[in-house]
Formats: structure tokens, C-alpha cells, sequence
């Protein structure tokens, strides 16, 4: 009996009991097949990065690596070539990009190229890509000169909207374009516009368009005649003044301005010999000696 008693318990210990039980559960044994390498690995890692040398070698391989990618062929950029452009707006877009072909197309920086194209008064828009045969390509729409405007400056081209195209040096070198002048005439474009084509039947005398205090126009014409419009419908009270001269020819008479700044009241300004006439007129009529 007594060596009986002396047998061993065959039950696990209380710790191996309980290492079982955690081997059963799925989350434990997640950890330790994954965990554990994964969390060795990360801090020998980080003992070797740790290391100054061992770190400029890394940097150093990614470097090497980097510019053997982008110094290969199919990445180089050989040719810059320019559509949509004047010869003179496509000279200045290779003198605001200087760049040394061939090139990498990984520094190439195209958005900040865009800018530097759009930052030339000439240009409207651009677009600028890489495209197949290794060729750097720059689409530009210009802006189309559409007046002469006349400032403190000289003469300067203005498209539709307003902005500036560029200087004018000779006036004779664009004689189909209306010219204005006077402060704030840039920012009313679309408006000079519209007397313009209002004034085509006086195209043969028409010269101008005169912007006062930034707030009406007055239409110029030959022999110093001059229309004066009001601050609002001036292209109707434009049309006005043309019917009444084409019904009684009345800018082919002495005449200095037709005054509408007053719609309701319109007045005509005639010149000192005209009214010197119309004075002896008057007094012919009313029987006294000339």
C-alpha cells in the first residue's frame, strides 16, 4: 500500500495547466506564430538602423537606384516643342524655360512650368506634357488682340476681356483695331465693343472712343466731331444719333458735339462760325442791318 501511495500524480501542474489553456486560444497562438517574429525582427532592425553607417547605405543604394531609373532612355526628354504659339510668344516661352536637354522627365516639373508659360501676357491658357517620342509638348492659346488701348504707357493690345496682349510701338501697325482711351477703358472692353459695331456706318469717320472719368464713353469722329453718350443704354443712344444722321445728314453739318448725356434732353453744340452764322441769320430775319 505504501508504494502505491508513492506513485505520481498523473494530473499537470497548476503552470502547465494553463500554458495548455492558452495554446487552445486562437488570439495566443496568433502571437506567438506572428507577434513574436514580427516584434524580433522590427528591433533588430531598429539596432541596425540605429547604426549611422548602416543607414547611409540605405540611402546611398535608393539614390544609385533612383538614377539609374530615371537617367534610362524611354524617362529622358530630348525636345521641347511649342503649338499654338506666335513666333515671338513661342521664343519668349524657351527663354522663361531654359531647359538643357535631354532631361529627365522626373525633373521636370510641369505644373510650375504651366504657371511660368500663363505668366506671359500673350498667353491664355497652356498645357504642357510629356508625350510619346520623348517630347516635351507645350499647347498655347493665345490671347487675340481685339483694341488699341491708348494710356500713360503708350499704345497697348487688349484681348476680349480686358487683359493686356502686349505693346502696340506703331498705331499704323494695326489698323483694323478700334482705338480707346482713358482710365478704366480696360475694363470696359466688352462694352467699346458694342459701340464699335454700332457705329459701323460711320466707320469712314470714326477714330475713337474716349472713356471719361470711368463712367461713360464719348465717340470721336474727324473734324474734331464729337459724340458724347450717357452713363447707361449708350449703344441705344448711339443708334439715335446714326438714324438721325442718316435722315437728315446731321454730322455732315457744323457741328462740335451731339450732347446725350441727357437722354431726355439732348443738345447739339455747334461751332463758333456756325452760330456766328446762325446769329446773322436771326437778325436778317427779324429786319435789323447786317
Amino acid at each position: 500500500m505504501s508504494q502505491m501511495n508513492m506513485r505520481p500524480d498523473p494530473a499537470p501542474s497548476r503552470l502547465k495547466y494553463r500554458m495548455e489553456r492558452l495554446m487552445l486560444t486562437p488570439l495566443f497562438r496568433l502571437l506567438l506564430r506572428f507577434g513574436l517574429p514580427c516584434l524580433l525582427t522590427f528591433g533588430a532592425a531598429s539596432w541596425w538602423l540605429s547604426i549611422d553607417d548602416n543607414r547611409m547605405k540605405i540611402i546611398d543604394a535608393y539614390v544609385d537606384l533612383r538614377s539609374q531609373v530615371e537617367s534610362r532612355p524611354e524617362f529622358m526628354v530630348n525636345m521641347m516643342v511649342v503649338d499654338g504659339a506666335s513666333d515671338v510668344v513661342s521664343d519668349g516661352i524657351r527663354q522663361m524655360l531654359p531647359l538643357d536637354f535631354p532631361i529627365s522627365s522626373f525633373d521636370l516639373d510641369l505644373e510650375a512650368m504651366r504657371e511660368v508659360v500663363v505668366s506671359l501676357n500673350p498667353v491664355k491658357s497652356a498645357r504642357l506634357y510629356v508625350r510619346q517620342g520623348n517630347v516635351l509638348q507645350v499647347d498655347v492659346v493665345e490671347r487675340i488682340p481685339v483694341v488699341l488701348w491708348r494710356n500713360d504707357q503708350g499704345l497697348q493690345l487688349l484681348d476680349s476681356e480686358g487683359y493686356l496682349v502686349g505693346p502696340a510701338f506703331v498705331r499704323a501697325d494695326w489698323p483694323e483695331l478700334p482705338l480707346i482711351v482713358g482710365d478704366g477703358a480696360h475694363k470696359n472692353v466688352t462694352e467699346a465693343l458694342e459701340l464699335v459695331a454700332a457705329a459701323e456706318p460711320l466707320s469712314s469717320r470714326f477714330l475713337g472712343l474716349v472713356r471719361m472719368g470711368e463712367r461713360r464713353w464719348d465717340v470721336v469722329l474727324d473734324r474734331d466731331q464729337r459724340i458724347l453718350l450717357p452713363e447707361t443704354d449708350a449703344v441705344q443712344a448711339l443708334e439715335r444719333v446714326i438714324a438721325m444722321d442718316q435722315a437728315v445728314d446731321m454730322l455732315e453739318r457744323d457741328l462740335v458735339a451731339v450732347d446725350l448725356r441727357l437722354p431726355n434732353r439732348p443738345t447739339l453744340r455747334m461751332t463758333d462760325g456756325a452760330v456766328q452764322e446762325l446769329i446773322r441769320i436771326r437778325a436778317i430775319e427779324a429786319g435789323e442791318p447786317k
